[in-house]
């Protein structure tokens, strides 16, 4: 049921055509308010949160049946940085008081919450050089980071930072002095941003400490938030190789569609096969997460090395099979290898997570 109204919602105002509308009009937002509201209404925030801070506690495999439908539609919006990433690292890290302030807010769509780890051209999140320096209680915060998600509209932001040595996790108001974002459009339409904290003052209650360490922390939320983004992935595919199939079923070249071509069936095939794959490989690891499953962070790396490359080869396929028309603003296969690229950027590319694969099984 939650699918089925997922795929309804979107289908009416989360589409292509929505997005392309955002990009040619340079919407300031960068995703449609009235959209969010109504995913806001419908609970989507909420599915993961625990009921005790006004969440629903469905669980993360829920959450990804959404992100699936949000994945067809190529639907931008802050749920993976809201949600995903830190709602995540909140409800992990936070203490009681941080949680009841921050994950009821989010749970109803009422704040934009960004995280910002990286600060590289790469997804590096242990290479840390952001400070967090102790000074009275508090916290003195410096530092830059990039490819901060949804950064240029965020309420907060959940940082990464240096503190004696070790990487703890800090929440940051948008509104304090010395922090500034610079919204960067990215090849997708989505948007990312440069943040920089200089000088930044923050209380003890910042600080995201109840987890067994920042490192932790941050492993196990970029982890869920991966296998996230790989559902969203899986939507792609989907999307990509039905619209892929049904154009082999309409062109017709020598008089005949070109899908009758032998050559093509086999590319179809190939693609088809792979999705399946996919398909076990994301359901797979959204259970992990609701059972805490000891190789989440396997079974995360796995997905996303997977939906990385498949979403390539699919997205590279539909637009050699469409043609030249598949090269056009016109057509819109091309919005599918465009997000791909990007997708396969966001929280480590496969060949990221195909080494630290080797590196958990002990090459």
């Amino acid at each position: 049921m939650l699918k089925t109204s997922a795929k309804e919602l979107l289908k009416e105002r989360g589409t292509i055509a929505h997005l392309r509308k955002l990009r040619d009009e340079k919407d300031a937002t960068g995703y449609d308010k009235q959209l969010w509201s109504q995913m806001s209404e419908m609970g989507w925030p909420a599915l993961a949160i625990p009921e005790a801070y006004g969440g629903f506690a469905f669980g993360y495999t829920g959450l990804g049946q959404v992100m699936e439908e949000m994945g067809r539609n190529l639907t931008a919006s802050p749920l993976l940085s809201t949600v995903w990433l830190s709602a995540t690292a909140i409800d992990l890290g936070g203490n009681v008081m941080q949680k009841e302030a921050l994950l009821s807010e989010i749970a109803m769509g009422n704040i934009i919450v960004a995280f910002a780890s990286d600060e590289g051209k790469f997804h590096r999140p242990q290479e840390v050089a952001t400070t967090a320096t102790k000074q009275g209680d508090g916290f003195v915060l410096n530092g830059k980071k990039t490819m901060v998600l949804d950064g240029h509209v965020a309420n907060k932001f959940v940082v990464t930072a240096q503190v004696d040595g070790n990487i703890e996790l800090f929440v940051v108001d948008a509104n304090a002095a010395g922090v500034a974002a610079e919204r960067v459009i990215m090849m997708d339409s989505r948007n990312s941003s440069t943040v920089t904290f200089e000088n930044v003052k923050l209380g003890a209650d910042a600080h995201l400490g109840d987890y067994e360490s920042g490192t932790a922390l941050l492993d196990k939320t970029l982890d869920i938030a991966r296998i996230g983004l790989a559902a969203e992935m899986l939507g792609g595919c989907i999307e990509a190789f039905e619209r892929t199939i049904a154009y082999l079923k309409e062109r017709e070249q020598f008089g005949v569609p070109i899908g009758s071509f032998q050559a093509l069936q086999h590319r179809a095939a190939l693609m088809f096969c792979e999705i399946e794959l996919c398909k076990s490989v994301v359901i797979k690891a959204l259970k992990a997460i609701d059972s805490d499953a000891k190789n989440l962070a396997k079974l995360a790396s796995l997905a996303k090395a997977k939906l990385g490359a498949t979403y390539k080869l699919v997205s590279n396929e539909g637009i050699q099979m469409f043609g030249g028309i598949g090269m056009t603003d016109d057509e819109e296969i091309g919005f599918f290898m465009k997000r791909a690229r990007v997708a396969q950027q966001t929280l480590g590319d496969t060949n990221f997570h195909l080494d630290r694969l080797a590196r958990m099984k002990g090459y």
